[in-house]
């Protein structure tokens, strides 16, 4: 039940209408990101106020209709079945219009007060399209409003619709429908045998279709609330029924010709193939150049990202002279080394990573905004979907090769969450560019020419790692009715509208960086204090005397506890472990932020590493590190974009635990060799 003054409000419509742009639109960053109860689909909720009225807004799943085939369609049917909503806001792509009304042609029958919001009208004008919403909305009975989502200031309609909505309480006129749907026998005998029969706000119409169509639910809920004798007539009708729901879709799509019929001027002539789009899809040429696009993308998110670098490097210019001075007057030594050396380290380095969030959810946002994602999606499908996946996948995996904390963040775009929680999951097995930093330059001290074999076993456990984790996690978050995406055509190129955007990137980088200065914050503290000491000598830190009781178990998998604290610490990030073997062999003091990022090393660190690192055990720490979970960022971006405490930590459990096995294989097969 809503308080008083309070209106829920549901959004409905098929991915890719705008759902989720008019839904930050109104609520801004007075929203909530979840999964529903026993599912793993994404919930959203958010908030707004407009006049003396507070209203709640939910985001439903994005569907094709309102049949029982997936769990985004049950849960979205349910909610608006169970009566939570006080009116439905159901959105169509002005664009793809006859497409995209299939929602509405589904959703009559639900006696809900609601409107229609044809969204994407910029972009229908754009095509040749003149739509008369007037005449649609005499003969649908409800508000039909054209509309843009972007143009948050252009929200009046918006506003004056639902507040019709509301009271007036304006339901779907059904009635030409429905005689469409009596020009089927079978239609006929089903509602005469259900009669007045309904479910909550479900009229006997839309039950009807349903059980035409086969939706196993509601026949089921149909028979129930039957006598044993109309039930076994049903059964009878069903039985004998033919392609029952081909004939329904036949007639919801001559509806909605009826519907715009008169109300939509017939568009230009369609244009053939752009040169871009000939090219993508084109079967020897296609994938590269998609690949290429992406690459590119990925080389410009650089360029947003630099003042954010150039921030957090100038900010981690402080802690040395402010050290000095917190000192010199007079403050605690343990106080001014933990405001300097954890406290703002931990800020700039944050601020230098974030920078690349901000670049990438910028840049691809903007390819997805303009249609170009559509596109890589659509090339990709078939091949994606081999790994339970959809095209739209292949973006962050190219990403992560330069930071999985940039390729979890581009999962934005894919629609479906298990698929976007399996996507992060394999871009996790992709060494970063952080990773490959280091990589080569270990293999190449310890191993001298055998250099390029290492990066040869790396990238092949790294294919046959992502297989496997796909087999392991994609039963539980992909369903078989889900391993290929839903592309049905190439969506017409759009505009960007650029306040939009900025308005979602702004608000996605701030939520990311208050999560993972959180957690980045409380591992440099942990480490710090664990490994400071007043004297200043890594002997007498309590890691030192950790570290050497732990050495037993750590040598199974082929590391000393030297190494086996850098593998630890390259959780913060990859280039961090050679930091922290730095500070651990020059007995420096202690594991700061500063060491973390590899910004503190000695200058004979080379020589350093060969005198107290065996070539097994560099083999081991190698795959150890390569394989370890990405950085503590892209953990926090890994929760940001899954919204799932369970799936996070599971991934990272599971990284942590695989690169130990791997380190372990690599240490046994090493000591075989040398």
């Amino acid at each position: 039940m809503t308080e008083k003054n309070e209106i829920v409000i549901a959004l409905l419509g098929q991915p890719n209408s705008g759902k989720s742009t008019l839904f930050n639109g109104l609520t801004g960053l007075r929203q909530h990101v979840g999964n529903w109860p026993g599912k793993t689909v994404e919930k959203k909720e958010g908030s707004f106020t407009h006049g003396d009225k507070k209203y709640i807004v939910a985001d439903l799943p994005g569907t094709y209709s309102l049949s029982a085939n997936s769990d985004e369609e049950i849960i979205t049917r349910d909610y608006i079945a169970s009566g939570k909503a006080d009116v439905v806001c159901i959105l169509a792509d002005s664009s793809q219009l006859e497409r995209s009304l299939y929602m509405l042609s589904d959703f009559a029958g639900i006696e809900v007060p609601c409107f229609l919001l044809l969204n994407m009208s910029d972009v229908a004008k754009d095509q040749g399209k003149d739509i008369n919403a007037k005449a649609m909305e005499d003969k649908l009975g409800i508000s039909v409003v054209l509309f843009s989502a972007p143009e948050v200031k252009k929200y009046d309609s918006f506003y004056t619709a639902l507040e019709r909505a509301v009271s007036e309480k304006t339901v779907l006129n059904t009635a030409s429908l429905e005689e469409k749907y009596n020009s089927i026998p079978e239609y006929s005998e089903i509602r005469n045998i259900i009669g007045d029969l309904k479910d909550g706000n479900r009229t006997g119409m839309w039950l009807a279709v349903k059980t035409l169509e086969g939706d196993m639910p509601v026949t089921a809920k149909v028979k129930a609330e039957l006598g044993n004798e109309k039930a076994a007539e049903l059964s009878s009708v069903i039985g004998k029924c033919d392609k029952g729901i081909v004939k329904a879709g036949e007639c919801k799509f001559s509806w909605i010709d009826e519907l715009t019929e008169g109300s939509v001027k017939k568009e230009k002539k369609a244009e053939g193939l752009g040169k871009f789009d000939r090219l993508i899809t084109h079967r020897i040429w296609g994938k590269p150049v998609v690949v290429l696009t992406i690459l590119l993308g990925l080389l410009l998110s650089f360029i947003p990202a630099l003042p954010f670098m150039g921030i957090g490097s100038a900010i981690g210019m402080i802690p040395a002279p402010l050290n000095d001075a917190l000192v010199g007057a007079g403050c605690p030594s343990f106080i001014a080394a933990f405001l300097c050396d954890v406290l703002i380290r931990c800020f700039s380095f944050v601020v230098q990573m974030l920078g690349f969030v901000f670049g990438v959810t910028l840049v691809f946002g903007l390819l997805e905004e303009i249609g170009v994602m559509a596109r890589i999606s659509y090339v990709f499908d078939n091949s994606m979907g081999k790994l339970g996946l959809q095209g739209k996948s292949v973006m962050p995996f190219l990403i992560s090769f330069g930071c999985t904390m940039g390729g979890a963040a581009g999962t934005r775009v894919i629609d479906n969450w298990g698929q976007k929680v399996l996507t992060i999951a394999l871009s996790w097995a992709i060494p970063c560019g952080a990773a490959w930093a280091v990589i080569p330059m270990l293999s190449t001290l310890f191993f001298g020419a055998w250099m390029p074999v290492i990066i040869t076993v790396i990238l092949l456990v790294m294919i046959l790692h992502m297989w496997i984790t796909a087999k392991l996690f994609g039963k539980a978050l992909v369903k078989p009715s889900d391993r290929y995406g839903m592309i049905m055509e190439l969506p017409p190129y759009h505009k960007p509208k650029w306040g939009s955007l900025l308005r979602f990137v702004f608000g996605r980088t701030k939520e990311t960086f208050f999560r993972s200065f959180k957690v980045v914050l409380i591992v440099a503290a942990v480490f710090w204090l664990l490994s400071f000491t007043s004297s200043g000598s890594a002997d007498n830190s309590i890691l030192f005397k950790i570290g050497q009781a732990i050495e037993p178990v750590t040598m199974f998998f082929g590391m000393k506890w030297q190494t086996f604290v850098a593998f630890i610490a390259s959780s913060l990030g990859k280039e961090g472990a050679l930091g922290v073997l730095s500070t651990i062999f020059s007995g420096t003091g202690s594991i700061t932020v500063g060491s973390m990022q590899s910004a503190e090393t000695v200058s004979n660190l080379n020589e350093l590493l060969l005198a107290n690192i065996s070539k097994p055990e560099a083999l081991a720490f190698i795959f150890a590190i390569t394989f370890n979970m990405p950085c503590i960022v892209a953990l926090a971006a890994t929760y940001q974009e899954t919204h799932s405490a369970k799936w996070t930590a599971i991934i990272g459990l599971y990284y942590t635990a695989t690169a130990m096995i791997l380190a372990c294989i690599a240490y046994h097969v090493g000591l075989l060799i040398w």
